[in-house]
């Protein structure tokens, strides 16, 4: 049987009868790896973008680890990874190749170098590098929304071509392998419907306690069962803190770990007070209202005894 990579260059009809004659070792490829924990829903998300040979469209509030997904998927499949971080600047067009003119207009009038061979100043973008790469990359191109409104249609529009031509050197580039490509969004900006119909869509949902137990054990594999319990309780509940702006995240929670081992912090302190906030509340305002509200709220159901 063909690989999945080669398989899917064909017309849909032949995409559908060959995912139904996929037995379950050709399809489940990403299992995530030892440094990412990833859910099942999230697992399967990234298998079928793989075999629909589709890019994977991936939100999820920060600090939920999607831009880590791409790294995470590059080790699990031994591949590598090229990252394409996208500025409200970013055009498509940028991503295949870029025409040095001011390096050639430079070295005409300033040195000896020959300029009449345009070749070596084109540079290859991020999607040019995996369209042209002798085996098949993952490509993650991260905080799309961030891009102007036209960019995602257009990029989609190269990701379908899968080739591109230089006019500057007459030069027409086919991809060799079709990148495995991972797309992530803050939804900073709402994305063409277009653009959503040729994607395949997940959202990372915020990880209950007991994943996220496994990915706190990733970390710190040593950890002791009651200090992650503790640290655990504290930080959900300060999730649960509607008014706050930014509520602590995934990396947040993994820093004040590592803060509490490397201060010896024991897991009563963290019952009594929640030392070295600074690492879990990064907004002033939330911070203020930490302080000034919700500490006095602690202090007085204890007071009371309820606490």
């Amino acid at each position: 049987m063909k690989g999945v990579e080669s398989t899917f260059f064909s017309n849909s009809k032949y995409n559908r009868r060959n995912i139904l004659i996929m037995n379950n070792d050709d399809f489940d490829r990403f299992k995530g790896s030892q440094d990412y924990v990833a859910s099942e829903a999230l697992r399967n998300a990234v298998n079928v973008s793989i075999a629909l040979a589709k890019p994977l469209l991936v939100r999820g509030e920060p600090g939920t680890g999607k831009t880590l997904l791409a790294h995470s998927i590059a080790k699990g499949l031994g591949k590598k990874l090229i990252i394409w971080n996208i500025k409200s600047t970013t055009k498509a067009q940028e991503g295949l190749y870029v025409y040095d003119t001011v390096q050639r207009l430079n070295d005409s009038r300033f040195g000896g170098k020959e300029v009449s061979d345009i070749r070596q100043y084109i540079k290859l973008g991020k999607l040019g590098q995996s369209f042209t790469s002798k085996e098949q990359l993952v490509l993650l191109i991260d905080e799309i929304d961030k891009a102007d409104l036209e960019f995602p249609n257009d990029l989609l529009n190269e990701l379908d071509e899968m080739s591109f031509y230089i006019p500057e050197t007459n030069e027409t580039f086919k991809a060799i392998h079709r990148p495995i490509v991972i797309i992530t969004s803050n939804a900073e900006k709402e994305l063409p419907d277009a653009f959503l119909r040729r994607c395949v869509f997940h959202y990372i949902e915020f990880p209950d306690p007991e994943l996220m137990e496994e990915i706190v054990h990733v970390h710190f594999p040593n950890l002791k069962d009651d200090l992650l319990k503790e640290a655990l309780r504290t930080f959900y509940s300060l999730r649960e803190i509607d008014q706050f702006r930014k509520k602590p995240s995934t990396s947040e929670l993994i820093d004040w770990v590592q803060v509490l081992v490397a201060s010896s912090t024991s897991p009563e302190i963290i019952s009594k007070e929640i030392p070295f906030t600074s690492t879990l509340i990064k907004k002033e305002a939330d911070h203020s209202f930490f302080s000034n509200l919700y500490m006095r709220r602690k202090q007085a159901s204890r007071v009371s005894g309820y606490d």
